[in-house]
């Protein structure tokens, strides 16, 4: 778990090569329960949701937030990727997300599907 956490943020620019399941559903796992408790922690530290800008300390927190949420997002997009080249698919297999419902449930299936022998595949995994 912490590996596969630590490699998510080590690749976070990695575009390329592959992440098995395990590389894939623990960050994803791990983000979503952290920024949920983050989120609650500091919207109850300040009285208010993150979203609402009183002072200048709740625009640098949300500045923060902005700016950490689109690392996040940089770091799954990047993730997404190379789970797609494991499971020997295009990453131009993530515009599926696109399309409502279907789309979400195809994703879905993308991302337990094992891992195939493929052009991206190399010793190490991501």
């Amino acid at each position: 778990m912490v590996e596969a956490y630590s490699a998510f943020w080590h690749n976070i620019f990695n575009f390329s090569g592959t992440a098995n399941r395990k590389s894939y559903w623990w960050p994803i796992i791990i983000n979503y329960l952290l920024g949920n408790i983050l989120v609650w922690l500091i919207s109850n530290l300040m009285g208010h949701p993150i979203s609402d800008v009183h002072t200048a300390g709740d625009l640098a927190v949300q500045l923060m937030a902005m700016l950490i949420n689109f690392l996040v997002w940089l770091a799954t997009l990047s993730l997404k990727f190379r789970r797609l080249h494991d499971s020997d698919h295009s990453a131009w297999w993530i515009l599926i997300q696109i399309i409502p419902i279907i789309g979400t449930i195809w994703w879905f299936i993308l991302m337990i599907l094992p891992t195939k022998r493929n052009r991206w595949h190399e010793n190490e995994r991501y």
